[in-house]
């Protein structure tokens, strides 16, 4: 899910209030300010304001403004990110991988690992690599099968007679 999708979950399933979601979205998990946000909205900061302290409820063509701004934000800021894969695994498979990064013909990608003990962290940080922006995953096979399942980005499973490097070289090309 995106941000705008979470605001709308939290306001409509949760019953959470529009606008304390609001502000935490638009200042916090989008890192602009309401003057940024009205620019880019072209909704007024009056307006914004209004809605922001309570004062008023947004109508139906202003709620979709700030949606399709919210979700205009988060695309500008996915494209400035840097894709990577997530390596979930134990320490010890871990500290097997020599590189950072991993070049997969077109562009270099960079590796991030998310250490775990148990099947119940290593589905934890499947999620939270997704939703941090990993473009794949690898991950140990006990787990492949049932991660793959709740996120959808691509996911390679680390096999005890291949080499961890070969798994990230398989989901590099899957995501280029």
């Amino acid at each position: 899910m995106n941000i705008a999708d979470d605001m709308v979950t939290e306001i409509f399933g949760h019953d959470k209030e529009l606008p304390a979601v609001l502000t935490k979205t638009i200042k916090q998990k989008l890192g602009v300010s309401i003057g940024e946000f009205s620019e880019k909205s072209g909704i007024p900061a009056s307006t914004l304001y209004k809605i922001l302290s309570g004062e008023r409820d947004p109508n139906l063509r202003t709620f979709r403004r700030i949606l399709n701004t919210i979700r205009e934000i988060e695309g500008e800021c996915a494209k400035n990110k840097k894709k990577f894969i997530a390596v979930i695994g134990v320490r010890g498979v871990l500290d097997g991988i020599e590189k950072k990064t991993i070049s997969s013909g077109i562009e270099t990608i960079d590796i991030h690992e998310y250490a775990v003990t148990t099947i119940e962290e290593a589905m934890i940080s499947a999620i939270q690599a997704e939703k941090e922006g990993a473009a794949a995953l690898v991950c140990a096979p006990i787990v492949s099968s049932t991660v793959e399942k709740v996120v959808n980005i691509p996911v390679a499973t680390i096999r005890p007679k291949s080499s961890i490097i070969r798994a990230i070289e398989l989901v590099a090309k899957k995501i280029s």
